[in-house]
């Protein structure tokens, strides 16, 4: 019953039989389940793992059963943390995968079916701006770049404003940290307000543009979108991307949404930070995966560090994961 959560049968029955009665050893649980003695003790070792018994309180050396209510909602947590873990290792993936078919299709340009080179922003720009003319039904949009400038904003509101009153819909997904730009965040209040739909997410793979479910705009570096960038038609790889896009739309935030901090009291961006500070990356790398100033990033990576009591960056990513905190 209890498989889906961890558990195999010889502990589940060790974990019921404990629950139901205290017992004062490994050979008393063996004698009333009629169970090996070495069997009775990978079951408890299980359990502790899981944190579904411990030492007691009252009797040192005995082992008492966590209550179901507190025990399997903590096993829940854990195993939602797992899957998040691995929904964002999979969105990973696919922006790499997108990644190097984009710069394959750079080597061999004129024997890439479904693949079109553009380089520098002027092409760029160009090509997307024919393509969105084209668009009838729908652009879906990862927007990893952070703050707008006012200049972006106003070169963006007539465009937007035409396709949505065409009735295209347009689904974008920014970064976390535009909500605390009032001139970004006036910005989305105001495309939402007039149809757009528009999530919020701690970090980005990559900078994506899918038009129609047709045509995916990529750029060649995730390090210099403007250098160059590729347009690609093929059906694998649209799917792919299409596949990344939803995935990453289904975890992110509505943008009215409020702020949430997970069971340790961190924000998105804080856990975002965090897995990136654990991984060793510098203030620089995590200032533009998340979007925001060296200055701020720094502060974020300070405060972390001082929660955990860490003295350096390494000792804070031991601390985290014996916390749990990294999912």
């Amino acid at each position: 019953m209890l498989t889906a959560l961890g558990l195999d049968p010889v502990a589940e029955a060790v974990y019921r039989a404990m629950l139901a009665q205290r017992a004062n050893g490994v050979a008393e649980l063996a004698a009333r389940l009629e169970l090996a003695a070495d069997d009775v003790r990978r079951a408890l070792d299980r359990l502790s793992e899981l944190s579904l018994v411990r030492h007691s309180h009252e009797t040192p050396d005995a082992l008492h059963a966590v209550s179901p209510e507190v025990g399997l909602e903590l096993l829940l947590a854990r195993q939602q943390a797992e899957v998040a873990a691995q929904q964002q290792r999979v969105a990973t993936s696919r922006a790499a995968a997108a990644q190097l078919i984009a710069e394959h299709a750079a080597l061999r340009p004129f024997a890439a079916p479904g693949v079109e080179q553009l380089t520098g922003i002027d092409e760029i720009r160009d090509r997307l701006a024919r393509l969105t003319r084209q668009v009838v039904g729908e652009v879906m949009t990862l927007a990893p770049d952070g703050e707008h400038t006012p200049q972006s904003i106003a070169a963006a509101r007539p465009l937007n404003s035409s396709l949505l009153e065409r009735g295209v819909r347009l689904r974008t997904v920014y970064l976390e940290s535009v909500r605390n730009s009032p001139h970004t965040q006036e910005y989305l209040e105001w495309l939402s307000g007039r149809g757009g739909e528009i999530r919020t997410t701690a970090t980005l793979p990559t900078r994506l543009i899918i038009i129609d479910r047709k045509h995916a705009v990529i750029p060649l570096s995730s390090d210099d979108s403007a250098a160059g960038a590729m347009v690609l038609s093929g059906q694998g790889t649209l799917t792919a991307l299409c596949a990344l896009f939803d995935g990453i739309w289904q975890s992110a935030k509505p943008l009215g949404e409020n702020g949430r901090r997970g069971p340790e009291g961190l924000t998105d961006t804080e856990e975002a930070a965090l897995k990136l500070l654990a991984d060793g990356h510098t203030d620089e790398a995590i200032a533009k995966r998340l979007g925001v100033s060296h200055r701020t990033a720094r502060r974020i990576a300070t405060g972390l560090m001082h929660r955990l009591d860490a003295r350096s960056r390494f000792e804070a990513g031991v601390r985290a994961a014996q916390r749990g905190w990294l999912g």
